[in-house]
């Protein structure tokens, strides 16, 4: 059960870097996105998901569909649902709508936010979640200027900066899921050759370090696990076609071993030009 929500959470959280338009190129013609991404922990084959997501040139909306495979699958039934919606603006995204749904044949919950503005004006949590005492509160300043989680990583590429600069990773992410505050502190960690079919070039690998805020239990050992984890990164393909940083592959280390999210099939349209790359 940790495995199925912590992959559906991964999920959540990572592909949003999808739609992750370069001013002047993809945000002033818009682009769309479809693929499909293979999920790994400790070398098994535990799921894939489809995602897809478009943007008119200012506005965004992603759809993410997950599910359980292969031997994980024959276990429970687990799958998830996510959307989200918004507008970028410049280098900054202003997500408007987030809604995500896990299920599996032993419980299932649903969680929806409106935001304005940055900040968060309406949640609703069915079935609401349990009351802990080592719950640390959440705020009303941990609402505002805040992204949900799946915008989370629909971060503008630096117009000013080249695709694969080091700078373009450099950043805090400040996340707000409904019920937790967090912050997604990204890095440069390098980058690498890639050659796939339809894409051969340079990946921009940036590393990711996880900061509770609010809304965690503080006694829990799976969030001390994740503060102190430096075994997490997401590769960045630039793509020419809307000029955009694709997200390739996400690495997270687990409680029972390494989490890989990787994709196997790609096809990105910015403007009448798409590219592909399959396994």
């Amino acid at each position: 059960m940790r495995a199925r929500r912590l992959a559906q959470a991964l999920l959540v959280a990572a592909f949003g870097t999808a739609l992750a338009a370069s001013p002047g190129t993809a945000s002033a013609r818009g682009s769309s996105f479809d693929a499909t991404y293979g999920i790994w922990l400790a070398g098994f084959p535990i799921g894939e998901a489809d995602v897809t997501s478009s943007s008119d040139g200012r506005r965004y909306e992603i759809s993410v569909q997950a599910r359980l495979v292969g031997l994980a699958g024959l276990i429970t039934d687990g799958r998830g649902a996510a959307t989200a919606t918004g507008r970028v603006d410049g280098e900054r995204v202003a997500p408007a709508s987030f809604a995500v749904n896990s299920a599996s044949s032993r419980a299932s919950r649903t969680v929806r936010m409106g935001l304005s503005g940055g900040a968060v004006s309406a949640v609703e949590i069915l079935p609401p979640l349990p009351e802990h005492p080592d719950r640390v509160p959440v705020r009303s300043a941990d609402r505002r200027g805040v992204v949900d989680p799946v915008s989370a990583f629909l971060f503008p590429a630096r117009g000013r900066l080249a695709s694969t600069d080091p700078g373009q990773c450099e950043r805090t992410i400040p996340v707000f899921d409904g019920a937790s505050r967090f912050d997604i502190v990204l890095s440069y960690g390098g980058t690498r050759e890639l050659d796939k079919p339809g894409y051969s070039g340079p990946v921009l690998i940036c590393k990711a370090r996880f900061r509770a805020v609010s809304g965690h239990r503080a006694g829990k050992e799976a969030v001390r696990f994740m503060e102190d984890n430096r075994d997490m990164a997401v590769w960045l393909a630039p793509v020419e076609a809307g000029g955009v940083l694709l997200p390739m592959r996400i690495e997270v280390r687990t409680q029972i071993g390494m989490s890989i999210i990787e994709a196997s099939r790609v096809s990105i349209d910015g403007g009448g030009v798409a590219r592909r790359a399959s396994n």
